[in-house]
């Protein structure tokens, strides 16, 4: 025990003392780098600054040259302006500078020289302006000013080369300060790294039961899914067939009704009218009584036909999709007081599709009579190459689609209808409502419904 008291001190001491070695190896990284940052900068801020200096002095000469070629006054606002310039740069040269007095002197130096060019210029100008045309020429011919540029670029060049040496320094320091702190990073590094290799272990572990446990949820949500999927397939199959098997049964109603039913009244009718025109005498109180009996038979046989055309219409069957649906529109038009348009467009469509059209629109008609308050309908047929478009469209109140679809039994069995034939139902009732249904020319797999 006396033994392992010194070593965890020792222990203790060489942590604390490699924890304070880090500490400071990364201060004074710090300060280093701060150092050499704020010289790169200035001396970025430096070049900048003599860039600009060395572009205004070109921008002033440019400008001066130009109104003594010219005489045109334009020139002297570059001139001007550069000039202006000139002076604000160097006093912010020699700011930045202020604490570093051989970097201060050649800045003065640049100055000095750019002061003697700039007085050249203007003496140029003002023999220009009163009209010593020989004199401002001998001074351009005698390659002062040239001489004055070169200083002003070597001045320069010598200032920005002194900025570069101070900004290798600088990436030097940088990356010495680098190179101390990369001792304590490695071994916080290796610390972290032990630590982080026990952390995975831990995780994995934990991981792995996850991972278990999402795959056995996933199971059972796949499983679930493809219960709904099949099921669903099995409720829609039945809807079509219970569909299929209603228009069944109502065309065979119709057929009876009109067959069995149609002949019995009309045959009766018939007798009727005979016994009328044979009988003789006293027919005062038989003749009102065969007359009531001739209205009633008519108003049977009207029922019968009335019956007949909403279980199955006969126009349909009869003439075509065109002329039943004009036939629909304008019997639908009479009582309902609907101004109804429509445009039809030919079109070659099976007995299915046909019926689902006849259908789309009589429900729609019917469900603008009750809900819509509208004034007029526009029902367009549209006939494309592979499909049709069926649209129904009224100027009524609309309604909230997505609250009503789903408790509107009649939306409800448009949508079924259309989608049964491999098309594809849309209602918008934004301004009025609009039941627009895309259909396919035949029910069959290779039907292409456009997206």
């Amino acid at each position: 025990m006396q033994r392992k008291i010194p070593t965890v001190a020792v222990n203790i001491a060489c942590a604390l003392l490699a924890v304070l070695t880090l500490i400071g190896i990364g201060e004074v990284s710090y300060d280093k780098s701060m150092n050499a940052m704020n010289n790169l900068a200035t001396a970025h801020v430096a070049r900048s600054h003599l860039q600009r200096l060395l572009r205004d002095v070109l921008d002033a000469e440019t400008g001066q040259r130009g109104y003594l070629l010219t005489g045109d006054a334009s020139y002297l606002t570059p001139y001007n302006a550069a000039i202006a310039d000139i002076g604000q740069t160097q006093d912010q040269l020699r700011e930045l500078y202020a604490a570093q007095p051989d970097e201060l002197a050649s800045v003065a130096r640049v100055g000095r020289v750019v002061q003697r060019k700039l007085a050249e210029m203007d003496l140029s100008l003002r023999m220009k302006k009163e009209g010593h045309d020989d004199a401002w020429r001998f001074v351009l011919n005698t390659g002062v000013g040239k001489e004055q540029m070169d200083a002003i670029r070597t001045h320069t060049i010598e200032v920005i080369g002194e900025s570069n040496r101070q900004t290798a320094n600088g990436y030097s320091d940088i990356r010495n300060s680098l190179l101390l702190s990369r001792l304590g990073i490695a071994l916080v590094a290796a610390i972290a790294f032990l630590a982080f290799w026990l952390y995975l272990r831990q995780t994995t572990a934990l991981d792995k039961a996850g991972q278990r446990q999402q795959q056995a949820l996933q199971a059972e949500r796949d499983q679930l899914d493809k219960q709904v999927r099949e099921r669903t397939a099995r409720l829609a199959e039945l809807a079509t067939h219970l569909q299929q098997v209603r228009e069944e049964e109502r065309a065979l109603l119709a057929r009876e009704l009109h067959d069995e039913l149609g002949a019995l009244l009309t045959a009766a009718k018939l007798d009727v009218a005979r016994i009328k025109a044979k009988v003789g005498g006293d027919t005062t109180d038989l003749q009102p009584r065969i007359e009531h009996l001739v209205q009633t038979l008519n108003s049977g046989i009207a029922l019968k036909r009335r019956i007949i055309e909403d279980l199955r219409p006969s126009s349909l069957s009869n003439l075509g999709l065109l002329p039943a649906l004009e036939i629909l529109t304008h019997e639908f038009a009479q009582p309902s007081g609907l101004h109804i348009v429509t445009n039809l467009e030919p079109a070659e469509l099976d007995d299915t599709i046909q019926l689902t059209v006849y259908r789309l629109v009589q429900e729609a008609l019917n469900n603008i009579s009750r809900h819509a308050e509208a004034r007029n309908v526009e029902i367009n047929l549209l006939s494309y190459k592979d499909y049709v478009i069926v649209s129904v469209h009224d100027d009524g109140k609309g309604f909230d689609a997505q609250a009503v679809q789903s408790s509107s039994h009649g939306l409800q069995g448009m949508r079924h209808r259309v989608e049964a034939c491999g098309g594809r139902l849309q209602i918008d009732s934004v301004n009025g409502t609009t039941i627009s249904a895309t259909l396919p020319s035949a029910v069959h797999p290779q039907a292409t419904i456009p997206v």
